[in-house]
């Protein structure tokens, strides 16, 4: 429990930082960095900077989300390596460390079939986008196929919750912060049935 405890206090902390970061002047180099790191072993997504990034300079919405959209690329090519090259001595030890083995356990059974779509899944979604990223790499997921997804799955994550901001402003945060789970799987959800509605149709 006291290690649990100073984990949180950690977490918190961090959180605290990043939010300090986006009124930084060079905030925009800081949300490259943490969107490009969040993609492989950072536990906190680049949301808690762009957010506010966005509700302060709204003109600027679009840019944020291309740098947020682009480092997440990158650093899911980074997260892939790890997977690839280093499970053992690194992959492993950060996976256990944020207790995200079980879920790696699972989609690692998944990927042979379903690779993309569980790359575009994990990278809309809250789902911490690391443990697809590190699993990619340890099974060796076909690393076109490993960039399309990602590039369409984290642009259309960002370039929502820009659009969202862009045209609702502050009043929408809240609702953002609190529904954004819920908003990205009703997305996949609609994804998904027009693919299957295109194919069967």
């Amino acid at each position: 429990m006291a290690i649990l405890r100073v984990f949180h206090g950690w977490m918190h902390a961090v959180y605290k930082w990043m939010i300090g970061l986006a009124s930084h002047p060079h905030s925009m180099y800081y949300l490259f960095a943490i969107s490009f790191i969040e993609s492989s072993f950072f536990p906190i997504p680049p949301d808690v900077m762009m957010i506010p990034m966005i509700i302060a300079a709204p003109k600027k919405a679009f840019k944020i989300a291309t740098v947020c959209t682009v480092a997440s690329v990158i650093g899911g090519y980074f997260g892939y390596l790890i997977g690839w090259g280093f499970f053992d001595l690194v992959a492993r030890p950060l996976l256990e460390f944020y207790g995200y083995m079980a879920q790696f356990d699972v989609f690692k059974e998944y990927y042979n079939d379903y690779g993309a779509w569980i790359v575009i899944i994990g990278g809309v979604t809250p789902f911490p986008y690391k443990v697809i990223t590190i699993t990619s790499g340890v099974v060796e997921l076909n690393l076109a196929v490993f960039g399309l997804a990602s590039i369409f799955a984290r642009g259309i994550r960002f370039y929502f919750i820009a659009w969202l901001l862009y045209k609702f402003g502050n009043p929408i945060r809240v609702f953002i912060e609190k529904h954004l789970g819920k908003l990205s799987m009703l997305f996949v959800i609609l994804l998904a049935g027009g693919f299957v509605a295109i194919k069967y149709l």
